[in-house]
């Protein structure tokens, strides 16, 4: 869809360059998209009301009766009280029948027809026109101080001929402006209309970023305003703050309710308690999960919270009811009784087990080496004999050991007998 805001001098709608919403007419402002634009309709079945857009996202219906082959986002002249005004065309074709059926517009009530195409000369005129709305903006600021009025002037928007301005303004009380209109016919020379917005009103006209970091939803697509209150937040266990909840308009923000019939569907199945009697003590909730069906309860003096599932809460509330504490919040009853005979017989058997290992790992620690007892026998005779003669030690080996190191010899290497001779 073309831009309504940067139209040259030619009639070409180049853009205002600005990526976004802009403060001169919005090329985001309730913008919609014609799914049916690609599709081949008849030209006598085409339905011949157009929906036309103005300064800052106002809509109005006008008919197409002399069947000009328009364009979406096409400057046109259109029939208003009192004159005429311009505007661009926002959507055409049965599109526009679904969206008078959901405003409730009927097709048979009287519908201002469109004039002509908007003219070069038009559109000089009406960039005239909207040049004086900045400085009128101000000085019905000021005049509105001057009158001590307790009202907030939003915006102005001229008539496109130069003979009416809307002004529009927010006030939370009943303000008489009669003495109002009277200074600013006078002093703008030009017919006053003067409309009273509410505060979600009065954000969408003007715009801005929401804290999401988005454009607000009732500048871009939110036509409708639905009541929000507090219990909205609740039910989706949100901090009641007023900083975070109030939107830009200092209202609670319209997107509590987006998610507000998800939330109530979940909560249909989690019971509405605030305590839980047990043995230990009495439990207190502290907070709930509500798509994942968990609990979490607390006792007075601990800074434990001990989650619980939806099914276990029930139960203990029925026991409660029926005049039963469980024990703990996860178990009825502590079982106490336990097969002492099972277990007593296993550690006996395992008792037996490990004294027979340690006993046979004891007698073999504990087993002589007949060899090793021998040889340390001959060393200690021995040492015996070369303490008793030192000065025989120096000079060799004696005679008795030589003796028994012969007798030795001859037991270890005793050659076999032969049997040959026998034979």
């Amino acid at each position: 869809m073309s831009c309504s805001c940067g139209v040259s001098v030619d009639g070409k709608t180049a853009g205002c360059n600005n990526n976004g919403g802009c403060a001169t007419g919005g090329c985001n402002k309730l913008n919609v998209f014609d799914w049916l634009s690609n599709m081949d309709v008849p030209v006598q079945e085409k339905f011949n009301v157009v929906e036309v857009r103005f300064k800052n996202g106002r809509k109005d219906f006008y008919r197409n009766t002399k069947s000009f082959d328009l364009v979406t986002g096409e400057a046109i002249v259109v029939d208003v009280q009192g004159g005429h005004h311009l505007g661009h065309v926002s959507m055409q074709g049965e599109l526009v029948r679904l969206q008078m059926k959901k405003r409730g517009v009927e097709d048979g009530r009287e519908i201002r027809q469109i004039y002509r195409k908007a003219t070069i000369a038009d559109l000089d005129k009406f960039e005239e026109v909207r040049k004086r709305e900045s400085p009128a903006l101000y000085r019905t600021r000021n005049i509105i101080l001057e009158q001590k009025l307790a009202m907030k002037l939003t915006d102005i928007e001229f008539q496109a001929d130069n003979t009416k301005a809307t002004f529009y303004y927010s006030a939370n009380e009943r303000v008489d402006f009669r003495e109002l209109i009277k200074i600013l016919a006078s002093e703008f020379k030009i017919r006053v209309d003067m409309r009273q917005i509410s505060l979600r009103q009065e954000a969408s006209r003007l715009g801005g970023i929401g804290s999401c970091g988005r454009e607000l939803c009732c500048s871009t697509w939110l036509t409708d305003f639905k009541s929000v209150s507090t219990s909205a937040a609740r039910y989706q266990n949100l901090s009641l703050n007023p900083s975070k909840l109030s939107g830009q308009c200092g209202r609670l923000k319209c997107c509590l309710n987006y998610e507000l019939e998800t939330y109530m569907d979940a909560l249909e199945d989690i019971p509405n308690v605030k305590h839980l009697k047990i043995k230990h003590g009495e439990a207190k909730l502290q907070k709930t999960d509500i798509f994942r069906k968990m609990m979490w309860f607390s006792f007075e003096g601990e800074n434990v919270w001990h989650p619980i599932s939806v099914a276990r809460v029930k139960e203990i509330v029925d026991l409660n009811k029926n005049g039963e504490t469980p024990e703990t919040l996860t178990v009825d009853q502590i079982e106490v009784t336990i097969a002492d005979n099972v277990i007593n017989k296993d550690l006996k058997r395992m008792d037996e087990k490990f004294k027979k290992k340690d006993a046979s790992s004891k007698s073999k620690k504990r087993r002589p080496n007949k060899n090793r007892n021998r040889n340390s026998n001959q060393n200690q005779q021995g040492n015996q004999q070369i303490k008793a003669n030192p000065s025989d030690s120096t000079k060799g080996p004696s005679a008795e050991s030589q003796k028994r190191g012969n007798r030795n010899k001859k037991k270890r290497f005793r050659p076999k007998k032969s049997t040959k001779g026998n034979e």
